[in-house]
This record gives C-alpha cells, sequence and structure tokens, in this order.
C-alpha cells in the first residue's frame, strides 16, 4: 500500500495553553483558518468530527475523522477516510511543543496511505500549502491575542 507523509511547522511567540486555545475553538475557526474552514464534534479520543477543508486552488472536502488522540496542550489527532479504509486515508495531526520563553513550535502534518495516494500527487502539495496558510493565520491570531 502506498503512503507518503507532508508536515510543517511554525514557531509561535505564545505558550502552548494559548495555542491550543485557538486551534480548539471551533466556534471561532471559520473566521480566522483558510485552510479549515468548519470542524464541529466530540473531541474526545474515540469522537467522531465533522472537518471541511478548502485546499488552495481546489474543491472544498468535507469528511468524518475519528479522534486517536486528545493531549491537551500537547497533541491533537484523528483519522479519516474517503468512503472506505484502505482506498485512501489520512492520519492528521497537530503537535504543540514549548520552547524557550514561553513560546511553541506547532507542527501540522498527515500521514496518508491507501491505493489511491499515488494518484493524488496535486491535492497532496495543495493540503501542504493548505497547512501552511493555516500555521500562518494561527500564528497571526495567537500573537493578536496574547498569552490571555
Amino acid at each position: 500500500m502506498a503512503e507518503r507523509r507532508i508536515e510543517t511547522s511554525i514557531e509561535i511567540d505564545v505558550a502552548p495553553a494559548r495555542v491550543w486555545a485557538i486551534l480548539t475553538d471551533f466556534a471561532a475557526m471559520p473566521s480566522w483558518n483558510p485552510f479549515i474552514k468548519a470542524i464541529s464534534g466530540n473531541l474526545v479520543k474515540g469522537g467522531r468530527l465533522s472537518v471541511q477543508i478548502a485546499p488552495p486552488g481546489k474543491s472544498a472536502m468535507r469528511f468524518k475523522p475519528t479522534v486517536l488522540s486528545v493531549r491537551p496542550e500537547r497533541e491533537l489527532r484523528w483519522l479519516g477516510h474517503v468512503l472506505f479504509p484502505g482506498l485512501f486515508d489520512g492520519e492528521h495531526y497537530f503537535q504543540l511543543e514549548p520552547i524557550d520563553d514561553g513560546r511553541t513550535r506547532f507542527t501540522q502534518g498527515e500521514k496518508f496511505s491507501g491505493i489511491l495516494v499515488g494518484l493524488l500527487g496535486g491535492t497532496l502539495s495543495a493540503t501542504l500549502e493548505g497547512f501552511a496558510a493555516m500555521n500562518k493565520a494561527l500564528k497571526q491570531r495567537a500573537d493578536r491575542t496574547g498569552n490571555v
């Protein structure tokens, strides 16, 4: 089975608690996030989410992943499928790492697997662009609101 990984990171000048608060405020996400247009559902391990993404230059997509990990101020991870498991699966993660002076290294990535992975290279490139745009927007929002 084919597999591809993409990942982006950014340093944000606020503590992980503030980054986590912004990341998990699903109601406010559409107002600042250029990539993830909507998230709803139960943010607990085993819970189901409804996620709508809009990779640059591509049509918006909605999927319903299962939450794999919720570690406040450290990690959020989910697993989604297109149609059925094994066709095109994505294990998405957000990681928050505290660094010096109350700052955070925010990493967003995804491991794609399944029989269609090799055919969707353009979508993966657009998704990587979307990750970078979201990371930048998250940093801007955190910098505006500070450690509150």
